[in-house]
């Protein structure tokens, strides 16, 4: 059975905000990882799990850029395209599902993300 933490209201809410800021990156250049770390930066000092959020948030967004930088030469030879569709498949999925998470007080462990920040 997985753990549920007993949560108040605004840790639920703050740290679901943490993963939905990413989304900010389809409206703004690079907003998918300043929204985060602007969630993430301004409150993290309150509570846990807000920072533990705001940490996954942020590296799965910066784990996203690295693959994305990397795949750009691989689309000269076609196969970066389907891979990189699959790339952002992937980020707007997973963004939905860890914003779900967070506001039931469920942890969630995005795939493919890379720890940068500890």
């Amino acid at each position: 059975m997985k753990e549920i933490r007993v949560l108040s209201e605004s840790e639920r809410t703050w740290a679901m905000f943490c993963h939905l800021s990413a989304y900010a990156g389809f409206i703004v250049p690079f907003g998918g990882i300043l929204g985060p770390m602007i969630c993430w930066l301004s409150r993290r000092d309150e509570s846990t799990w807000i920072n533990e959020n705001g940490k996954a948030a942020l590296n799965f967004q910066l784990s996203v850029l690295l693959y994305t930088i990397l795949l750009i030469p691989l689309c000269f030879i076609i196969i970066g395209i389907p891979l990189m569709a699959a790339l952002w498949i992937l980020k707007v999925v997973c963004i939905a599902v860890a914003s779900v998470k967070a506001s039931r007080g469920e942890e969630y462990r995005y795939p493919l993300s890379i720890p940068f920040i500890q």
